[in-house]
């Protein structure tokens, strides 16, 4: 009994070591995380600062003071300048329709070629991916002309269409690539039971790729909502343009001050920043879901 007791504290020994060795270990990664936030931060904060502050303020102390007094006349002069609340409705509208249609496009059209072996579906996934890698400037001429002969130019589907079938094409890649990867005796034993294609598609497959349609809803929403250069051509009609085109307009048309261009800055990055903290458990969920059997 007494030698079984003099060895349970040097047993424990090692377990105690590790512990302490790795506390310090922690509190370094932690302090270097912590200083990588402040940094990320670092712009964030100091738009917001500068969206409160008056142009004399700014004027006098600089973008890196505090703010004298908070004061929303920034966001009044910039919801004076523009048209915000048609803005930010053109841009829901455009992405939202842009996430669903080109997630849905990409699911139909990969589950043609993952699922149904298409003929020539190696050759069809690389001009898909090869069409997402061109430049838009490339793309420009083509869509400007095709938008006027189809009547769609100065209105928001000429750019929901350019971009349904610019983002189905990489979805298209994507969940091809993931559906490769199905089991087939899944399918066969699915097809003996006397599933359709449509009923595999929807009972088989649909589960199972949800988390991957997750997070293309939502790049899709992201991505669509920050582009610029197409909408900016296709959308010259100012009852038609998106948030980040009614932004930028703001130096060309008016002299104002930088505190008015931070409070709309601030204004345009606050619905994607509501999305993304609204679906980030999804998008999370979605991105770890294939790492973990």
């Amino acid at each position: 009994m007494t030698t079984i007791q003099a060895t349970r504290p040097t047993a424990a020994l090692p377990t105690k070591l590790r512990h302490r060795k790795q506390r310090p270990t922690r509190w370094v990664v932690l302090i270097i995380a912590a200083i990588v936030a402040i940094i990320m931060l670092a712009p964030f904060l100091l738009m917001v600062l500068n969206a409160f502050k008056t142009g004399a303020d700014y004027s006098s102390n600089g973008p890196l003071s505090w703010p004298t007094e908070f004061t929303g006349q920034a966001f009044s002069h910039y919801l004076d300048i523009v048209n915000y609340p048609r803005a930010l409705w053109n841009s829901i509208l455009i992405s939202t329709v842009v996430a669903f249609v080109g997630t849905a496009l990409a699911m139909i059209s990969a589950y043609a070629i993952g699922i149904g072996k298409v003929k020539g579906g190696g050759p069809i996934l690389a001009v898909l991916l090869l069409a997402t890698m061109l430049p838009h400037e490339a793309l420009i001429y083509p869509l400007f002309y095709g938008a006027q002969a189809t009547g769609t130019f100065n209105t928001v589907w000429s750019v929901i269409i350019v971009f349904t079938v610019l983002q189905a094409a990489f979805g298209t890649y994507l969940l091809a690539s993931v559906m490769s990867t199905v089991p087939k005796e899944l399918l066969e034993a699915a097809a003996i039971d006397g599933a359709n294609r449509w009923q595999i598609l929807w009972r088989i497959l649909l589960p199972v790729l949800r988390p991957a349609l997750s997070v293309l809803l939502v790049f899709f929403f992201i991505w669509t909502w920050n582009e610029f250069y197409i909408p900016v051509v296709l959308l010259a009609d100012q009852s038609s343009q998106t948030v980040p085109i009614a932004l930028s307009t703001l130096r060309g048309q008016h002299n104002i001050d930088i505190t008015v261009l931070n409070a709309g800055s601030l204004l345009s990055l606050l619905p994607t920043m509501v999305f993304f903290l609204s679906f980030q458990r999804t998008l999370s969920h979605g991105v770890t879901a294939g790492a973990i059997k």
